[in-house]
């Protein structure tokens, strides 16, 4: 790979997908020099929450893993160090690696300008360059070429024909259509209500919508800022939101899901 600059390819494993909250466990870095030596980094960091069990399916790592691993802030020196003043590479990084790294890095005191520096997205360059459309999508799975693309009728049969090829190549014949449900990561984050207004994190409900959005759980809003769930008993959210919120107004809160009352600082 030819290089004017060294290049740092970076990839990290979180606790979740939440840039404002979620933490790393661990941080990997391969730094590429324009005269092609290669440094390697790879440290595991103990998040200081609890690591949910449907993050630990994707990236097999859990809390015991990470008992006795340092903080990010005892890292984090050496961390901006390796990447000195090269440029970024990685798969989604604009959108999740780099925004939490620079998250990180602010919390301990650090400043992390990537914004700055070159990005190289494989992601956004894949999806340029790569339809991931039905048309793609049956020829990869099934083979053939999609005929009378856009006729509903026509996507609707090759939706079916890639769902069975689907639970061939990744599931179980003997499960059958049940067998894909496990691939559904966002159906495993622990929203509170069908419309994901609500999500819980940390043992705590948070709304994913509006100016408090991941910042204040449900509890600080109605102690704060009584007037917004009040506004929201006004709008046209679900019952079920809305049943939880006038609760809430008169100081009764739901218990989180098992999983997400696992969840809190170690």
């Amino acid at each position: 790979m030819k290089l004017s600059k060294p290049l740092v390819v970076l990839d990290l494993e979180t606790t979740g997908t939440w840039v404002e909250k979620d933490r790393i466990v661990e941080i990997g870095m391969v730094k590429l020099d324009p005269s092609g030596a290669r440094q390697d980094y790879i440290k595991r960091i103990n998040p200081g929450i609890h690591i949910p069990a449907n993050v630990t399916l994707i990236i097999n790592i859990t809390d015991e893993d990470v008992k006795n691993a340092p903080r990010f802030k005892d890292v984090a020196k050496e961390v901006l160090e390796f990447i000195g003043d090269a440029d970024l590479g990685g798969f989604n990084i604009q959108r999740f690696d780099l925004p939490v790294l620079e998250r990180e890095f602010y919390d301990t005191g650090l400043s992390f300008h990537w914004k700055d520096r070159d990005i190289y997205d494989a992601q956004k360059i894949y999806h340029i360059h790569e339809k991931r459309d039905l048309m793609a999508a049956y020829f990869m799975y099934c083979g053939k070429e999609l005929q009378n693309a856009h006729s509903a009728l026509s996507d609707a049969e090759a939706t079916a024909e890639i769902l069975k090829a689907q639970i061939q190549k990744y599931g179980s014949e003997a499960e059958g259509i049940e067998s894909l449900k496990d691939f559904d990561y966002e159906s495993k984050s622990y929203y509170f209500d069908k419309e994901r207004k609500f999500c819980w994190w940390n043992g705590q409900l948070y709304p994913s919508f509006g100016k408090y959005r991941r910042k204040k759980h449900i509890k600080d809003i109605a102690r704060e800022d009584r007037e917004y769930l009040v506004w929201i008993l006004g709008k046209d959210f679900n019952e079920e939101v809305l049943t939880m919120v006038r609760k809430a107004l008169d100081g009764e809160f739901p218990q989180p899901p098992a999983e997400a009352h696992e969840d809190g600082e170690k």
